[in-house]
């Protein structure tokens, strides 16, 4: 059975990554929680703080990302010699990018006083974004060693050094929040000064870990350090940018959506933040396939077998749908007990249980379109994809959510509920896009050895 071979093999890539992504969005679960049991209020300005740091960590991962198919493109071709160099590139790159998300959160604290929060919500919200963001640096580091990592097939670093900085974030988010072991009581804001801690702790492991692991030791890039090169830089940028404007195009929607809905109230802006984190989560699975399809596929094109790379990229396909049914099955089942573990809120957890169901239904488009988006990347192919996202957040499923939300020309109001049944509805038409697109270029590629 060769399709069960396959996928088999993208599992034991991808469920390392799983678990470290899982570990990693385990710390906004863990915010989050620890948040609303101090108080709605200081929930909410995580909840809408995060609405703004997520969107520019997302969109660094995605800037970022060129590292892994470009690395495993050169495994694959077996020109291992070219990988310190291409990796060095991408930590300066990666730097650079830090910087600029640093200067623009900063720009961003006053945006906070102007959407309608109640004046300490938004005190709050505004202290999270600007301690926060002194871990851009450390995000850069450690998501370009993560991807050179995986590019080699070494995914279980990534799930080991996460789970130890989930570790980590619980005692500090304790001490922080509540003002224990001595500590002041600093609320929501002590959760990004407990996730700006975990972050240079991740960045740390990364560095030593991959300095004295002799895995690394042909290919790490700390050995003889090299300036700027001006033609890798190029070629870095111009595979990144469109996958970062394609990240940013995603979660800016959802961010668009938490500021959209907050002047609905804190008991909306909460209910909507429980069932985006625990949808966040369970995402987890399939971005997992998809960065594993990344690496596999971009092996394989860099070996030249365009045959092996559609093989692995439908496969994958098939495996990341498969669980999507089971996971959202599993939100749409349990999602009154999955609201109970956020807040003990009755108004709140009634709200959460009604998004959650709709949270559990998105899981199937949303799986299969960011799993067919890895693959795609694995043939360096990001120009169409691009386009496909933005047509599908911005031309349908924002206008369309306000529209059904608050009761827009012949559509009656729906609430929060409104926004994500449009993402339900603009994620369908990404999964079957991006999937028709895949099977066209894939199928060129095996007919005319064209990767990208």
């Amino acid at each position: 059975m060769p399709r069960l071979t396959d996928a088999k093999a993208t599992w034991i890539l991808a469920w390392p990554i799983m678990v470290g992504q899982l570990a990693q969005t385990g710390t906004g679960f863990v915010d989050a929680v620890m948040a609303g049991h101090l108080s709605a209020g200081d929930l909410a300005a995580v909840s809408v703080g995060t609405s703004i740091w997520s969107v520019m960590i997302v969109t660094m991962f995605g800037l970022l990302i060129a590292i892994s198919p470009m690395a495993s493109q050169k495994v694959g071709a077996k020109a291992f010699h070219e990988i310190p160099s291409l990796t060095q590139q991408a930590l300066y790159q990666g730097l650079l990018v830090a910087a600029a998300m640093m200067l623009i959160a900063h720009g961003l604290v006053p945006i906070f006083a102007h959407i309608g929060l109640a004046p300490d919500v938004a005190v709050k919200a505004s202290d999270f974004l600007t301690v926060i963001s002194w871990g851009f640096p450390a995000v850069a580091i450690a998501r370009v060693l993560y991807g050179y990592s995986s590019s080699l097939n070494q995914t279980k670093p990534m799930m080991i050094i996460s789970i130890l900085a989930l570790l980590l974030n619980i005692p500090a988010n304790y001490a922080l929040i509540y003002g224990e072991w001595g500590f002041p009581a600093l609320g929501a804001v002590g959760c990004a000064w407990a996730t700006a801690l975990c972050m240079w702790f991740s960045a740390v492991l990364w560095v030593i870990w991959i300095w004295v692991s002799p895995i690394y030791r042909d290919t790490h890039p700390f050995r003889a350090p090299k300036g700027i090169d001006p033609y890798t830089q190029k070629q870095l940028a111009k595979l990144a940018i469109p996958i970062g404007i394609m990240f940013f195009v995603e979660a800016s929607a959802f961010s668009l959506i938490a500021l959209i809905i907050a002047k609905l109230g804190t008991t909306t802006v909460a209910s909507h933040q429980i069932a985006l984190n625990f949808a966040s989560l369970t995402f987890m699975i399939p971005l997992a396939i998809s960065t594993a399809l990344t690496v596999r596929v971009g092996q394989a094109i860099g070996a030249g077998d365009y045959k092996q790379a559609r093989f692995i990229g439908q496969t994958g396909i098939y495996l990341g749908f498969i669980l999507a049914v089971v996971s959202g099955s599993m939100i749409i089942l349990f999602r009154h007990t999955i609201a109970t573990w956020y807040t003990a809120d009755p108004a709140v957890i009634l709200l959460s249980a009604q998004l959650l169901l709709l949270a559990g239904i998105f899981q199937f488009s949303d799986a299969t379109q960011i799993v067919v988006a890895g693959a795609l990347r694995g043939y360096k192919s990001t120009r169409i994809p691009l386009a496909i996202h933005l047509t599908a957040f911005w031309v349908i499923g924002i206008p369309l959510g306000y529209a059904l939300t608050f009761g827009v020309g012949p559509f009656s109001a729906h609430g929060p509920a409104g926004y994500w049944l449009a993402l339900v509805i603009a994620l369908s038409f990404a999964a079957i896009a991006l999937y028709a697109f895949f099977q066209k270029i894939s199928q060129r590629a095996l007919t005319q050895g064209i990767s990208g």
